[in-house]
C-alpha cells in the first residue's frame, strides 16, 4: 500500500515519499468541488484526473487550459507528473478546483512563487457557493409574484 502525504499539527500540506519518488500535496476547492492534487517531481508534464489523462476528462480544451494555468504562469510545465483525484460539483467547478489545488501544491514546491500566483488571483478559493432556498420563497430570493387585487 502506498504510503500518503504527512501533515503537519497545524494540517498544512507537506511532501513526503511514494515508491522513490517525491510529491507535493494539496487540496483545491471551488463551489462544491474538491481536488487532492500530488505534484511529483521529475516528471514529463503528465496530467492525470481521476485515473484518465487530463484531455480525456475534461473533453473542452478551455477546462484543460485552466488547469495548466499555474504551469504555464510559474514555468514549470515540463517539471511535473501530476495527480488529481477529483469529487463533486460540475466540469467547470472541478477543473477550477484542479488549478486551485496545484496552485497550492507549488507553493509547497518553491514558496518563492507565491507573489505571480497571488497577483494571478490563483491562491484565494473562489467561496462563492449556491445559496440556499428561504421559506416562504420560490428560490434562495425570488419571491411570489404579488396580485394587488
Amino acid at each position: 500500500m502506498p504510503k500518503k502525504a504527512t501533515t503537519t499539527k497545524d494540517s498544512k500540506p507537506k511532501k513526503a515519499t511514494k515508491n522513490t519518488a517525491e510529491y507535493f500535496y494539496a487540496a483545491g476547492k471551488r463551489k462544491t468541488s474538491v481536488a487532492r492534487v500530488r505534484l511529483y517531481s521529475g516528471g514529463k508534464g503528465d496530467i492525470v484526473v481521476n485515473e484518465k489523462p487530463a484531455t480525456d476528462y475534461f473533453t473542452l480544451l478551455t477546462n484543460v487550459g485552466v488547469l495548466k494555468s499555474p504551469l504555464k504562469l510559474t514555468g514549470t510545465n515540463k517539471k511535473f507528473d501530476i495527480q488529481i483525484k477529483v469529487i463533486g460539483g460540475g466540469v467547470n467547478s472541478q477543473a477550477e478546483a484542479c488549478r486551485h489545488g496545484i496552485a497550492r501544491a507549488l507553493l509547497e514546491f518553491d514558496p518563492e512563487l507565491r507573489s505571480t500566483l497571488k497577483k494571478a488571483g490563483l491562491l484565494t478559493r473562489d467561496s462563492r457557493i449556491k445559496e440556499r432556498k428561504k421559506p416562504g420563497l420560490k428560490r434562495a430570493r425570488r419571491a411570489p409574484q404579488f396580485s394587488k387585487r
